[in-house]
């Protein structure tokens, strides 16, 4: 008998980057050799903002959440021995994608490879990240010139690399229901195929269509995950038949790779994170007609800190299982005709064409975006409070909390940490960089970019000169910004609506006894210190600490100790409280509290909320910071009761 024929197992990556281009460039090797089929390259985010590394704003944040690439070497040493030509290559890079990829596209060159043959993806969707992930640079409208750039480019010169990857996978980590994921992400297609649409001559456009892919979420419910993708696949061919007559079905084809869901990822018990990863993982693989072309997967420590390359490796295992020791692909699709799927994915569809109508009728993804953004905080709000409410089980967090201490996070504590001493030899090496290269070529370099940027004209030709001549990303990125201008995101705060009730009337209650003690109302700062864009946490707290009476001051991601200070000063702010995820907690809190004293301002309970150890809170707190708060603190009212005694005058006065 005949074995059945197999399909092909999907590529298997690690999203993976820190510290170094040399310490990456190790990790990537190494994973080749377990198995891992295509590179996910992580960008840290100076590198996502266009900063270097010696910059201001970079200050703790270098090579925290991936790898600094500051110029051609860096991007050199980071794929070095590492063939481009036979590599699939992802990289997370939105709004310096366009640079990023000229410096790949020179190495490549340096290899002696054929740019033409080079296959790969950059996410470069900066849609969502003025929605969710925050690392935008300059406004709307000429990021999305940029983001057809670098598609027409590609078209001409790179064919077989995608030059965009709509990504809804940061909307649902900003609570994102599944119909919203549906609507913002197709909307952002379009936006981008609008704007591509008179740029090629009409017969290549389907071909062009053909070449945008998508970046997707799936979570915990993994039966409406799954249907949701398979909407996906019945909307995007809908979309490009009837919106831009696309009539080759290879061209409407819905390409997608996967990261399954972090947000649902718990600091409490996080073993249970490797089964979450499993069942998340099925949403996207167990039905042919909607099967992911790429997977990475999260780590089970991954709300816990950085993970080790031991904890990537047995997520990569994860997927050989299934690919290679399962007979799931020898199987044609397991759901059609399934009246139960059927029913669940026409409401997936019917909700997200209406929500498409409405964008639409408010001028596409472009005009949308505060929209959007409000429409996010709204939902994320509702997801919260469902957990603190109980309505939604979350194991280990809001039931079943008690159990055995988990042996998983002995010796190092179950995360890896970035040496401190790799962002001052980053910043020694970009020194060097700049005192070996070539002057005046980086003059002319910059000079031909800006008048490319001023004059309208596809930046990718000048992009790639700068990065063979060693213009640096800080300086590729001020030329966009003295050009364009720079972008500064709604919090969707002002908009975004809290569901919780239960338990506000007592917090009102307190919070106008306590600023009727104060002679005002109790004012709350929140600020966002550094690079970190994942605002969420900022922006439930900022909601909350709203609906309970108080006086709120956000001003959105992205802001230096000294401007968070200044802010505390003006505002006469009886509370601070700072969120950062990125890991760069210690110096620059340690900065704002020194900032925060010299200011005449010690007597300002100071609070912080991440993804921070208890090594590194004990440290925060021994620099005077009142409270720390971690994922594992989801009750939100527990964190307002907290800000409330901390405003309280008689407290104040009794410490």
């Amino acid at each position: 008998m005949s074995q059945p024929q197999k399909d092909r197992p999907w590529l298997i990556r690690t999203y993976a980057g820190h510290s170094t281009a040399e310490a990456s460039n190790a990790l990537y090797r190494t994973n080749l050799e377990k198995g891992q089929t295509g590179l996910s390259v992580a960008f840290d985010l100076p590198t996502q903002t266009g900063y270097d590394s010696d910059h201001v704003l970079s200050r703790g944040e270098v090579g925290k959440v991936g790898v600094p690439v500051c110029h051609l070497g860096d991007m050199r040493t980071l794929f070095q021995d590492i063939p481009l030509e036979k590599m699939n290559t992802s990289m997370t890079i939105n709004a310096t994608a366009p640079w990023l990829l000229a410096l790949y596209i020179a190495v490549a060159e340096e290899q002696g490879a054929d740019v033409s043959a080079l296959q790969g993806t950059v996410q470069n969707d900066l849609i969502k990240e003025y929605l969710s992930r925050g690392t935008y640079i300059c406004p709307p409208a000429p990021s999305l010139k940029m983001i057809a750039d670098v598609a027409e480019y590609c078209y001409r010169e790179v064919p077989k690399w995608n030059p965009m990857n709509v990504c809804s996978y940061h909307l649902q980590e900003a609570g994102a229901t599944p119909e919203q994921e549906l609507s913002f992400a197709l909307a952002t297609a379009t936006a981008v195929l609008d704007a591509l649409r008179p740029r090629v001559p009409e017969e290549d456009f389907p071909a062009l269509v053909g070449r945008i892919s998508f970046f997707v979420n799936a979570g915990i419910r993994f039966v409406t995950e799954m249907c949701k993708m398979r909407a996906f696949v019945d909307l995007w061919d809908e979309i490009c038949r009837d919106r831009y007559g696309v009539e080759d079905a290879k061209y409407r084809r819905f390409r997608y790779g996967v990261q399954v869901n972090s947000l649902g990822l718990t600091e409490q018990q996080p073993e249970n994170n490797v089964y979450r990863i499993l069942i998340e993982m099925l949403a996207v693989t167990l039905s042919k007609k909607a099967r992911a072309r790429a997977v990475q997967l999260p780590a089970w420590n991954e709300a816990l800190g950085l993970p080790r390359p031991w904890d990537q490796q047995w997520s990569m295992r994860m997927q050989q299982i299934l690919a290679y020791e399962t007979d799931l692909l020898e199987f044609d699709d397991l759901f059609d005709e399934n009246p139960a799927v059927d029913a669940k994915v026409a409401e997936l569809k019917e909700a997200a064409r209406a929500e498409l109508a409405h964008l639409d009728g408010l001028g596409g993804a472009i005009s949308g975006i505060e929209y959007m953004k409000g429409r996010l905080v709204e939902s994320n709000s509702e997801r919260l409070g469902r957990i603190e409410a109980g309505e939604t089980v979350v194991v280990g967090v809001n039931k079943w909390q008690a159990g055995e201490p988990s042996p998983l996070m002995t010796g190092d504590g179950g995360i890896m940490v970035v040496d401190p001493a790799v962002e001052a030899q980053q910043i020694a090496r970009l020194e060097e960089w700049r005192s070996e290269r070539d002057a005046e070529a980086v003059e002319k370099a910059l000079a031909d970019l800006r008048a490319a940027a001023a004059e309208g004209r596809n930046i990718m030709p000048p992009s790639i000169a700068a990065a063979r001549a060693g213009v640096t990303t800080g300086e590729w990125a001020a030329e966009m910004r003295s050009a364009h201008g720079e972008y500064r995101g709604p919090t969707g705060v002002a908009t975004g609506r809290s569901n919780k009730t239960e338990g506000l009337d007592d917090l009102r209650e307190a919070v106008d006894t306590v600023s009727a003690k104060l002679g005002r109302r109790l004012k709350f700062l929140v600020g966002k210190p550094g690079l970190d864009g994942h605002s969420n946490g900022a922006e439930q707290i900022a909601v909350r600490a709203r609906d309970c009476g108080m006086d709120i001051t956000y001003e959105g991601i992205r802001l230096t100790p000294e401007e968070i200070v200044n802010a505390a000063l003006k505002d006469e702010a009886h509370v601070v409280g700072l969120s950062i995820l990125s890991g760069s907690h210690i110096p620059l809190i340690e900065d704002l509290m020194e900032r925060m004293r010299n200011a005449g301002l010690g007597h300002v309970a100071v609070i912080v909320g991440g993804i921070i150890p208890e090594e590194d809170a004990a440290r925060l707190r021994a620099m005077g910071v009142a409270r720390v708060y971690t994922p594992k603190d989801f009750e939100l009212n527990v964190i307002m009761k907290d800000i409330v005694a901390l405003a309280d005058p008689a407290a104040v006065a009794a410490e």
